[in-house]
Order: structure tokens, then sequence, then C-alpha cells
């Protein structure tokens, strides 16, 4: 409530007093477990429940199917390569590294290869990975 000061210094109520205006209200629902009391209002709220509770049990539905989908999906991926060739920018372009799969220092242009691939490619002169290391984990000496 706003109060202010009248010139003598003394509080005076900005607001009007709302004692002399009556204020009518409709009734409103006080706690949501107050029903209704006659059976119209109850029938037409037994069927809006019904309806919400069906569409409840379908998302939930829905939801356990795409959790079984995605957990699925988990399941059936293939394992990730042991080893990693790096490949240049277009498709004519050399090998550029040899990683260890799942090396962080990968690029976006990587295929899996099998160990005697990634010996091979060492041997005709693709780097070693600086970050991985692939030519120590695969027992590789120059030469």
């Amino acid at each position: 409530m706003a109060d202010d000061h009248d010139p003598s210094g003394r509080t005076v109520n900005a607001l009007p007093a709302l004692s002399s205006t009556r204020v009518t209200r409709t009734p409103r629902i006080e706690h949501v477990t107050d029903l209704p009391p006659d059976l119209p209002r109850l029938r037409t709220l037994e069927t809006w429940l019904a309806l919400a509770l069906d569409d409840v049990r379908r998302a939930i539905a829905a939801a356990e199917q795409r959790e079984a989908e995605r957990q699925r999906g988990i399941e059936a991926r293939p394992p990730a390569p042991d080893w990693l060739l790096e490949v240049g920018l277009n498709r004519d372009a050399p090998p550029v590294h040899v990683h260890v799969g799942g090396c962080w220092n990968a690029g976006k242009r990587v295929r899996g290869i099998s160990r005697d691939e990634a010996l091979r490619a060492l041997a005709d002169g693709v780097k070693a990975c600086g970050a991985c290391r692939p030519d120590s984990e695969l027992g590789f000496l120059d030469g």
C-alpha cells in the first residue's frame, strides 16, 4: 500500500479505503480435492480425467519405445576400430596420419583400418600421429 505525506508531515493513505465498497467473488476451488457437488459436472470431470490419463499413457508408451530403440542402437553399434587412417582433403590426396582408434587428435576425415593396414601405411611413409603414437603401439620401428 502506498503512503504519502501531506504538507504538515502527516502520513496520508494515497489509496482510497475499500471498506465501503463491497466486492463479490464467484466461488472458486480452494483445493485440488474440492469437487463439484452435482452429477453432470462430476461426469464431465471424470471424462476429462480419463482422456488426460489416456494421453499420459500414450506419451509414456512412446517414451518407452524411444528408449528401447536407443538402447538397441547402442547394443547394435559396431565396435570402434583399433586403428584409423586420416585421409587428405580430396579423394586423390594421399593419407595424412595413422591414429590409434579413439585418438582425440584424429580429424573428421578418418576411416577404420586393420592392424596390417596400419603397419603397411606406416611402412609406406604415412606419418604417425604425434598424440597417440600408433607406431609405438604397433611396435613399428622405422625402416
